[in-house]
């Protein structure tokens, strides 16, 4: 019995340093890409300007030289897109993670449940008909955007609430809806002018160009409000994996860790989208190669998946920058050549220990 247990515990201990070993490598790999993504782009700036330039803007009480173009160039241009590429890496992994955790369905991901067909209508409203609820020029489509994005978790909510609150009524729900804002977006595409059309196919490339550092700050504001809410229910999910009749014998409310981990992830996903575009599949990647790599435990696979989505999104722009410049690739497009390949992957296989 003793050695039962001393067996178990150093696989724990070998298990546990496993998962910190992916952490520790995942942080490094972002900071290395993020590093080599300032540096890298159309215009040629030296590692020292590049270098000289995050300095005198951290530190300004340090004396470094830092010529405009450098200043405009790293911290108006690439850092703030390389930021958001984290965010939304990271935010969009995290909420794929919950959604398919919630639901017991790999296939989830806040593109099959409709809320990026639903932000997708919402710009779409603003560009072709300049009509919003609130804000005025960029801001309308964006305000538009995640407006619509969370109308989308309302009404399946309100569609659970008669149907009752399980994993199959949420996901015919958002598939339903999803269909629904695609053909009301084609509709709009129709209608549209040449000049509203081509500004409305731009926005659903999918594409971090333009950002500014206002959008990090509000994205990622959302996010790290909404990711506390999330971890606290890692427990809960764990038990749900196991099936809900021994979640709910274990004291857990599925029902209300279903729908409140729809609403975070929704309010995630909207407040990154309203600012990107559509960006499909990293919360359906991210979230299985972690699962193949550490396992299913919640409590290390959600901020894991943060981490490798920030990762992966953050490679696949820096790629879409660089591959055909001064060209560049939406990073939406770059993704889906990565998203469709796996996700039919898992379609074909359904390989069951992705759950272990």
């Amino acid at each position: 019995m003793k050695h039962s247990l001393e067996e178990a515990e150093e696989i724990y201990a070998k298990l546990t340093a496993g998962k910190v070993l992916f952490i520790l490598g995942a942080l490094i790999g972002i900071v290395a890409i993020a590093f080599i993504a300032v540096y890298l782009g159309a215009a040629n700036l030296s590692m020292k300007e590049v270098f000289d330039t995050i300095v005198a803007k951290i530190f300004p009480f340090i004396e470094v030289e830092s010529s405009k173009i450098a200043t405009a160039i790293v911290w108006k241009a690439r850092l703030p897109r390389i930021v958001m590429a984290i965010v939304a890496g990271a935010g969009l992994a995290v909420s794929g993670a919950a959604m398919q955790g919630t639901m017991k369905n790999p296939l989830v991901s806040p593109y099959t449940i409709g809320i990026v067909s639903a932000t997708a209508f919402g710009a779409s409203i603003a560009m072709v008909l300049g009509a919003g609820l609130l804000g005025s020029g960029r801001y309308l489509v964006i305000m538009n955007a995640f407006l619509f994005g969370v109308l989308d978790a309302f009404l399946i909510y309100g569609i659970a609430r008669i149907r009752g609150v399980t994993a199959e009524t949420l996901i015919l729900a958002g598939i339903a809806l999803m269909f629904l804002f695609s053909g009301l977006t084609s509709f709009l595409q129709y209608v549209a002018s040449e000049e509203e059309l081509a500004a409305v196919v731009h926005w659903m490339f999918g594409s971090l160009c333009g950002t500014r550092w206002e959008d990090v700050y509000v994205a990622g504001a959302i996010f790290l409000f909404c990711l506390p809410f999330l971890m606290k229910y890692s427990w809960d999910l764990n038990a749900m994996a196991l099936g809900d009749e021994i979640a709910i014998t274990s004291g857990v409310d599925t029902n209300r860790v279903r729908i409140f981990s729809l609403v975070l992830a929704t309010l995630i996903t909207a407040g990154i989208i309203c600012f990107t575009g559509i960006i499909a599949f990293v919360g359906i990647v991210a979230p299985h190669i972690v699962r193949l790599i550490i396992g299913g435990d919640h409590r290390f696979l959600l901020p894991c998946s943060c981490l490798l989505g920030a990762l992966l999104l953050l490679v696949a722009d820096t790629t879409g920058r660089t591959i055909v410049a001064p060209i560049i690739i939406p990073v939406g497009i770059i993704f889906s050549f990565i998203g469709v390949p796996f996700f039919l992957y898992l379609v074909m296989t359904k390989r069951k220990e992705y759950w272990g």
